[in-house]
């Protein structure tokens, strides 16, 4: 039947949604500028269960928003996937989050860079063509005004994510097309997670982790 349970908690949205067949059939989110994702994640799961009228047992797969983004996020994100995992012997789905966000729009032609922030002026960023092809690998890159400008030079490009707001007094090109409002959601995992599902292309629920592109920094408590 290939019925699939999201989670995406790799930004400050708390999304949770459940698929058949890459078909959205609920979704519960939230994103009200704070992480609530402790507070949230496991109620929206059991709200989009119920609302879909399944239980947990006729869940086929759990699919996680693998990252980048944020580490605390992530990590409770892909903790609870892998507490259902276990709990109810089901296999595990990881998608990347930039991926998913670039299938929020859909272009004939150019190409789309999803962008997540990443603190100052530092975003983690992929490229993909209108065929969601990824053409670039995915980096956390300073932004200046040179960035993209091997793709700008060429088509127009799409940014979206909450690392393009700020990108947009910098990179100025004519090219350059900034999509408001718009960040990661387990609305577009569906598909994704489908045709993983399909090839069983899962993940080792025992050592699997987030992607977090970066090491996690500690900033120490300045004494008083």
């Amino acid at each position: 039947m290939a019925t699939i349970l999201h989670i995406e908690t790799a930004t400050k949205n708390c999304s949770v949604s459940i698929a058949e067949k890459g078909e959205l059939l609920a979704i519960q989110e939230l994103n009200d500028g704070n992480y609530s994702h402790a507070e949230k994640l496991h109620p929206f799961i059991q709200q989009v269960i119920q609302e879909a009228k399944l239980s947990f047992n006729d869940i086929d797969a759990v699919a996680v928003s693998k990252g980048p983004g944020s580490y605390t996020g992530l990590r409770i994100g892909v903790s609870a996937a892998k507490g259902l995992c276990f709990a109810f012997d089901k296999p595990l789905i990881s998608i990347e989050t930039l991926q998913s966000l670039a299938h929020k729009i859909n272009i004939k032609e150019g190409v789309i860079v999803p962008m997540l922030d990443a603190r100052r002026m530092e975003v983690y960023a992929a490229v993909y063509n209108a065929n969601y092809e990824q053409i670039r690998e995915i980096k956390a890159e300073i932004i200046d005004k040179n960035s993209f400008q091997e793709f700008l030079s060429k088509e127009k490009v799409y940014f979206l994510g909450d690392g393009a707001e700020k990108c947009k007094g910098i990179i100025t090109h004519e090219n350059a097309v900034f999509i408001d409002g718009e960040f990661p959601s387990a609305k577009e995992m569906g598909q994704l997670s489908f045709n993983k599902y399909k090839k069983n292309d899962i993940e080792d629920v025992a050592y699997f982790e987030p992607f977090y592109l970066k090491n996690f920094v500690v900033t120490p408590e300045k004494k008083r």
